[in-house]
């Protein structure tokens, strides 16, 4: 019997979220799994990948294939760098916390602070405006020079 890692497709229309099952390649995509080893929530920001490494290592050394989606979320993690003794990747992207997003609004708004910033908007019309006074001052100075 031929096993594959693969994904089990769960949620609604447009809000898809994945279960990485282990199964037999015979099976449907949303099929009977043999066991449920992980998640995957794509539609999250960063995506939420969670994996049972010791479960994908089981699985990988008695010969179950992944599919490309899953082999590409391994990779993710490193179990499959780990499976082939290769050097483990740079770690996943931790989501933001609400302290480190305020954090960040703060510097912000310091930022703002000591810029001296008019408030007024620069239009192609205010552009040509400023130029005329500046052509209308430059003349007037070479007037009183004169």
């Amino acid at each position: 019997m031929a096993v594959k890692i693969k994904l089990k497709r769960l949620g609604k229309i447009r809000q898809p979220h994945y279960r990485i099952v282990v199964a037999d390649a015979r099976t449907r995509r949303d099929g009977r799994a043999i066991e449920e080893i992980g998640i995957y929530h794509p539609t999250y920001n960063p995506s939420r990948i969670e994996v049972n490494a010791e479960r994908a290592q089981y699985w990988l050394s008695v010969g179950a294939q992944p599919t490309e989606a899953v082999l590409a979320i391994l990779k993710l993690t490193g179990d499959w760098q780990a499976h082939k003794g290769l050097p483990a990747p740079a770690p996943l992207l931790q989501p933001e916390t609400k302290e480190s997003k305020r954090r960040s609004f703060d510097e912000f708004a310091k930022a703002l602070e000591g810029d001296d910033a008019k408030g007024e908007a620069i239009t192609p019309k205010a552009k040509k405006a400023d130029k005329k006074a500046d052509e209308a001052a430059a003349d007037a100075a070479e007037s009183t020079e004169a």
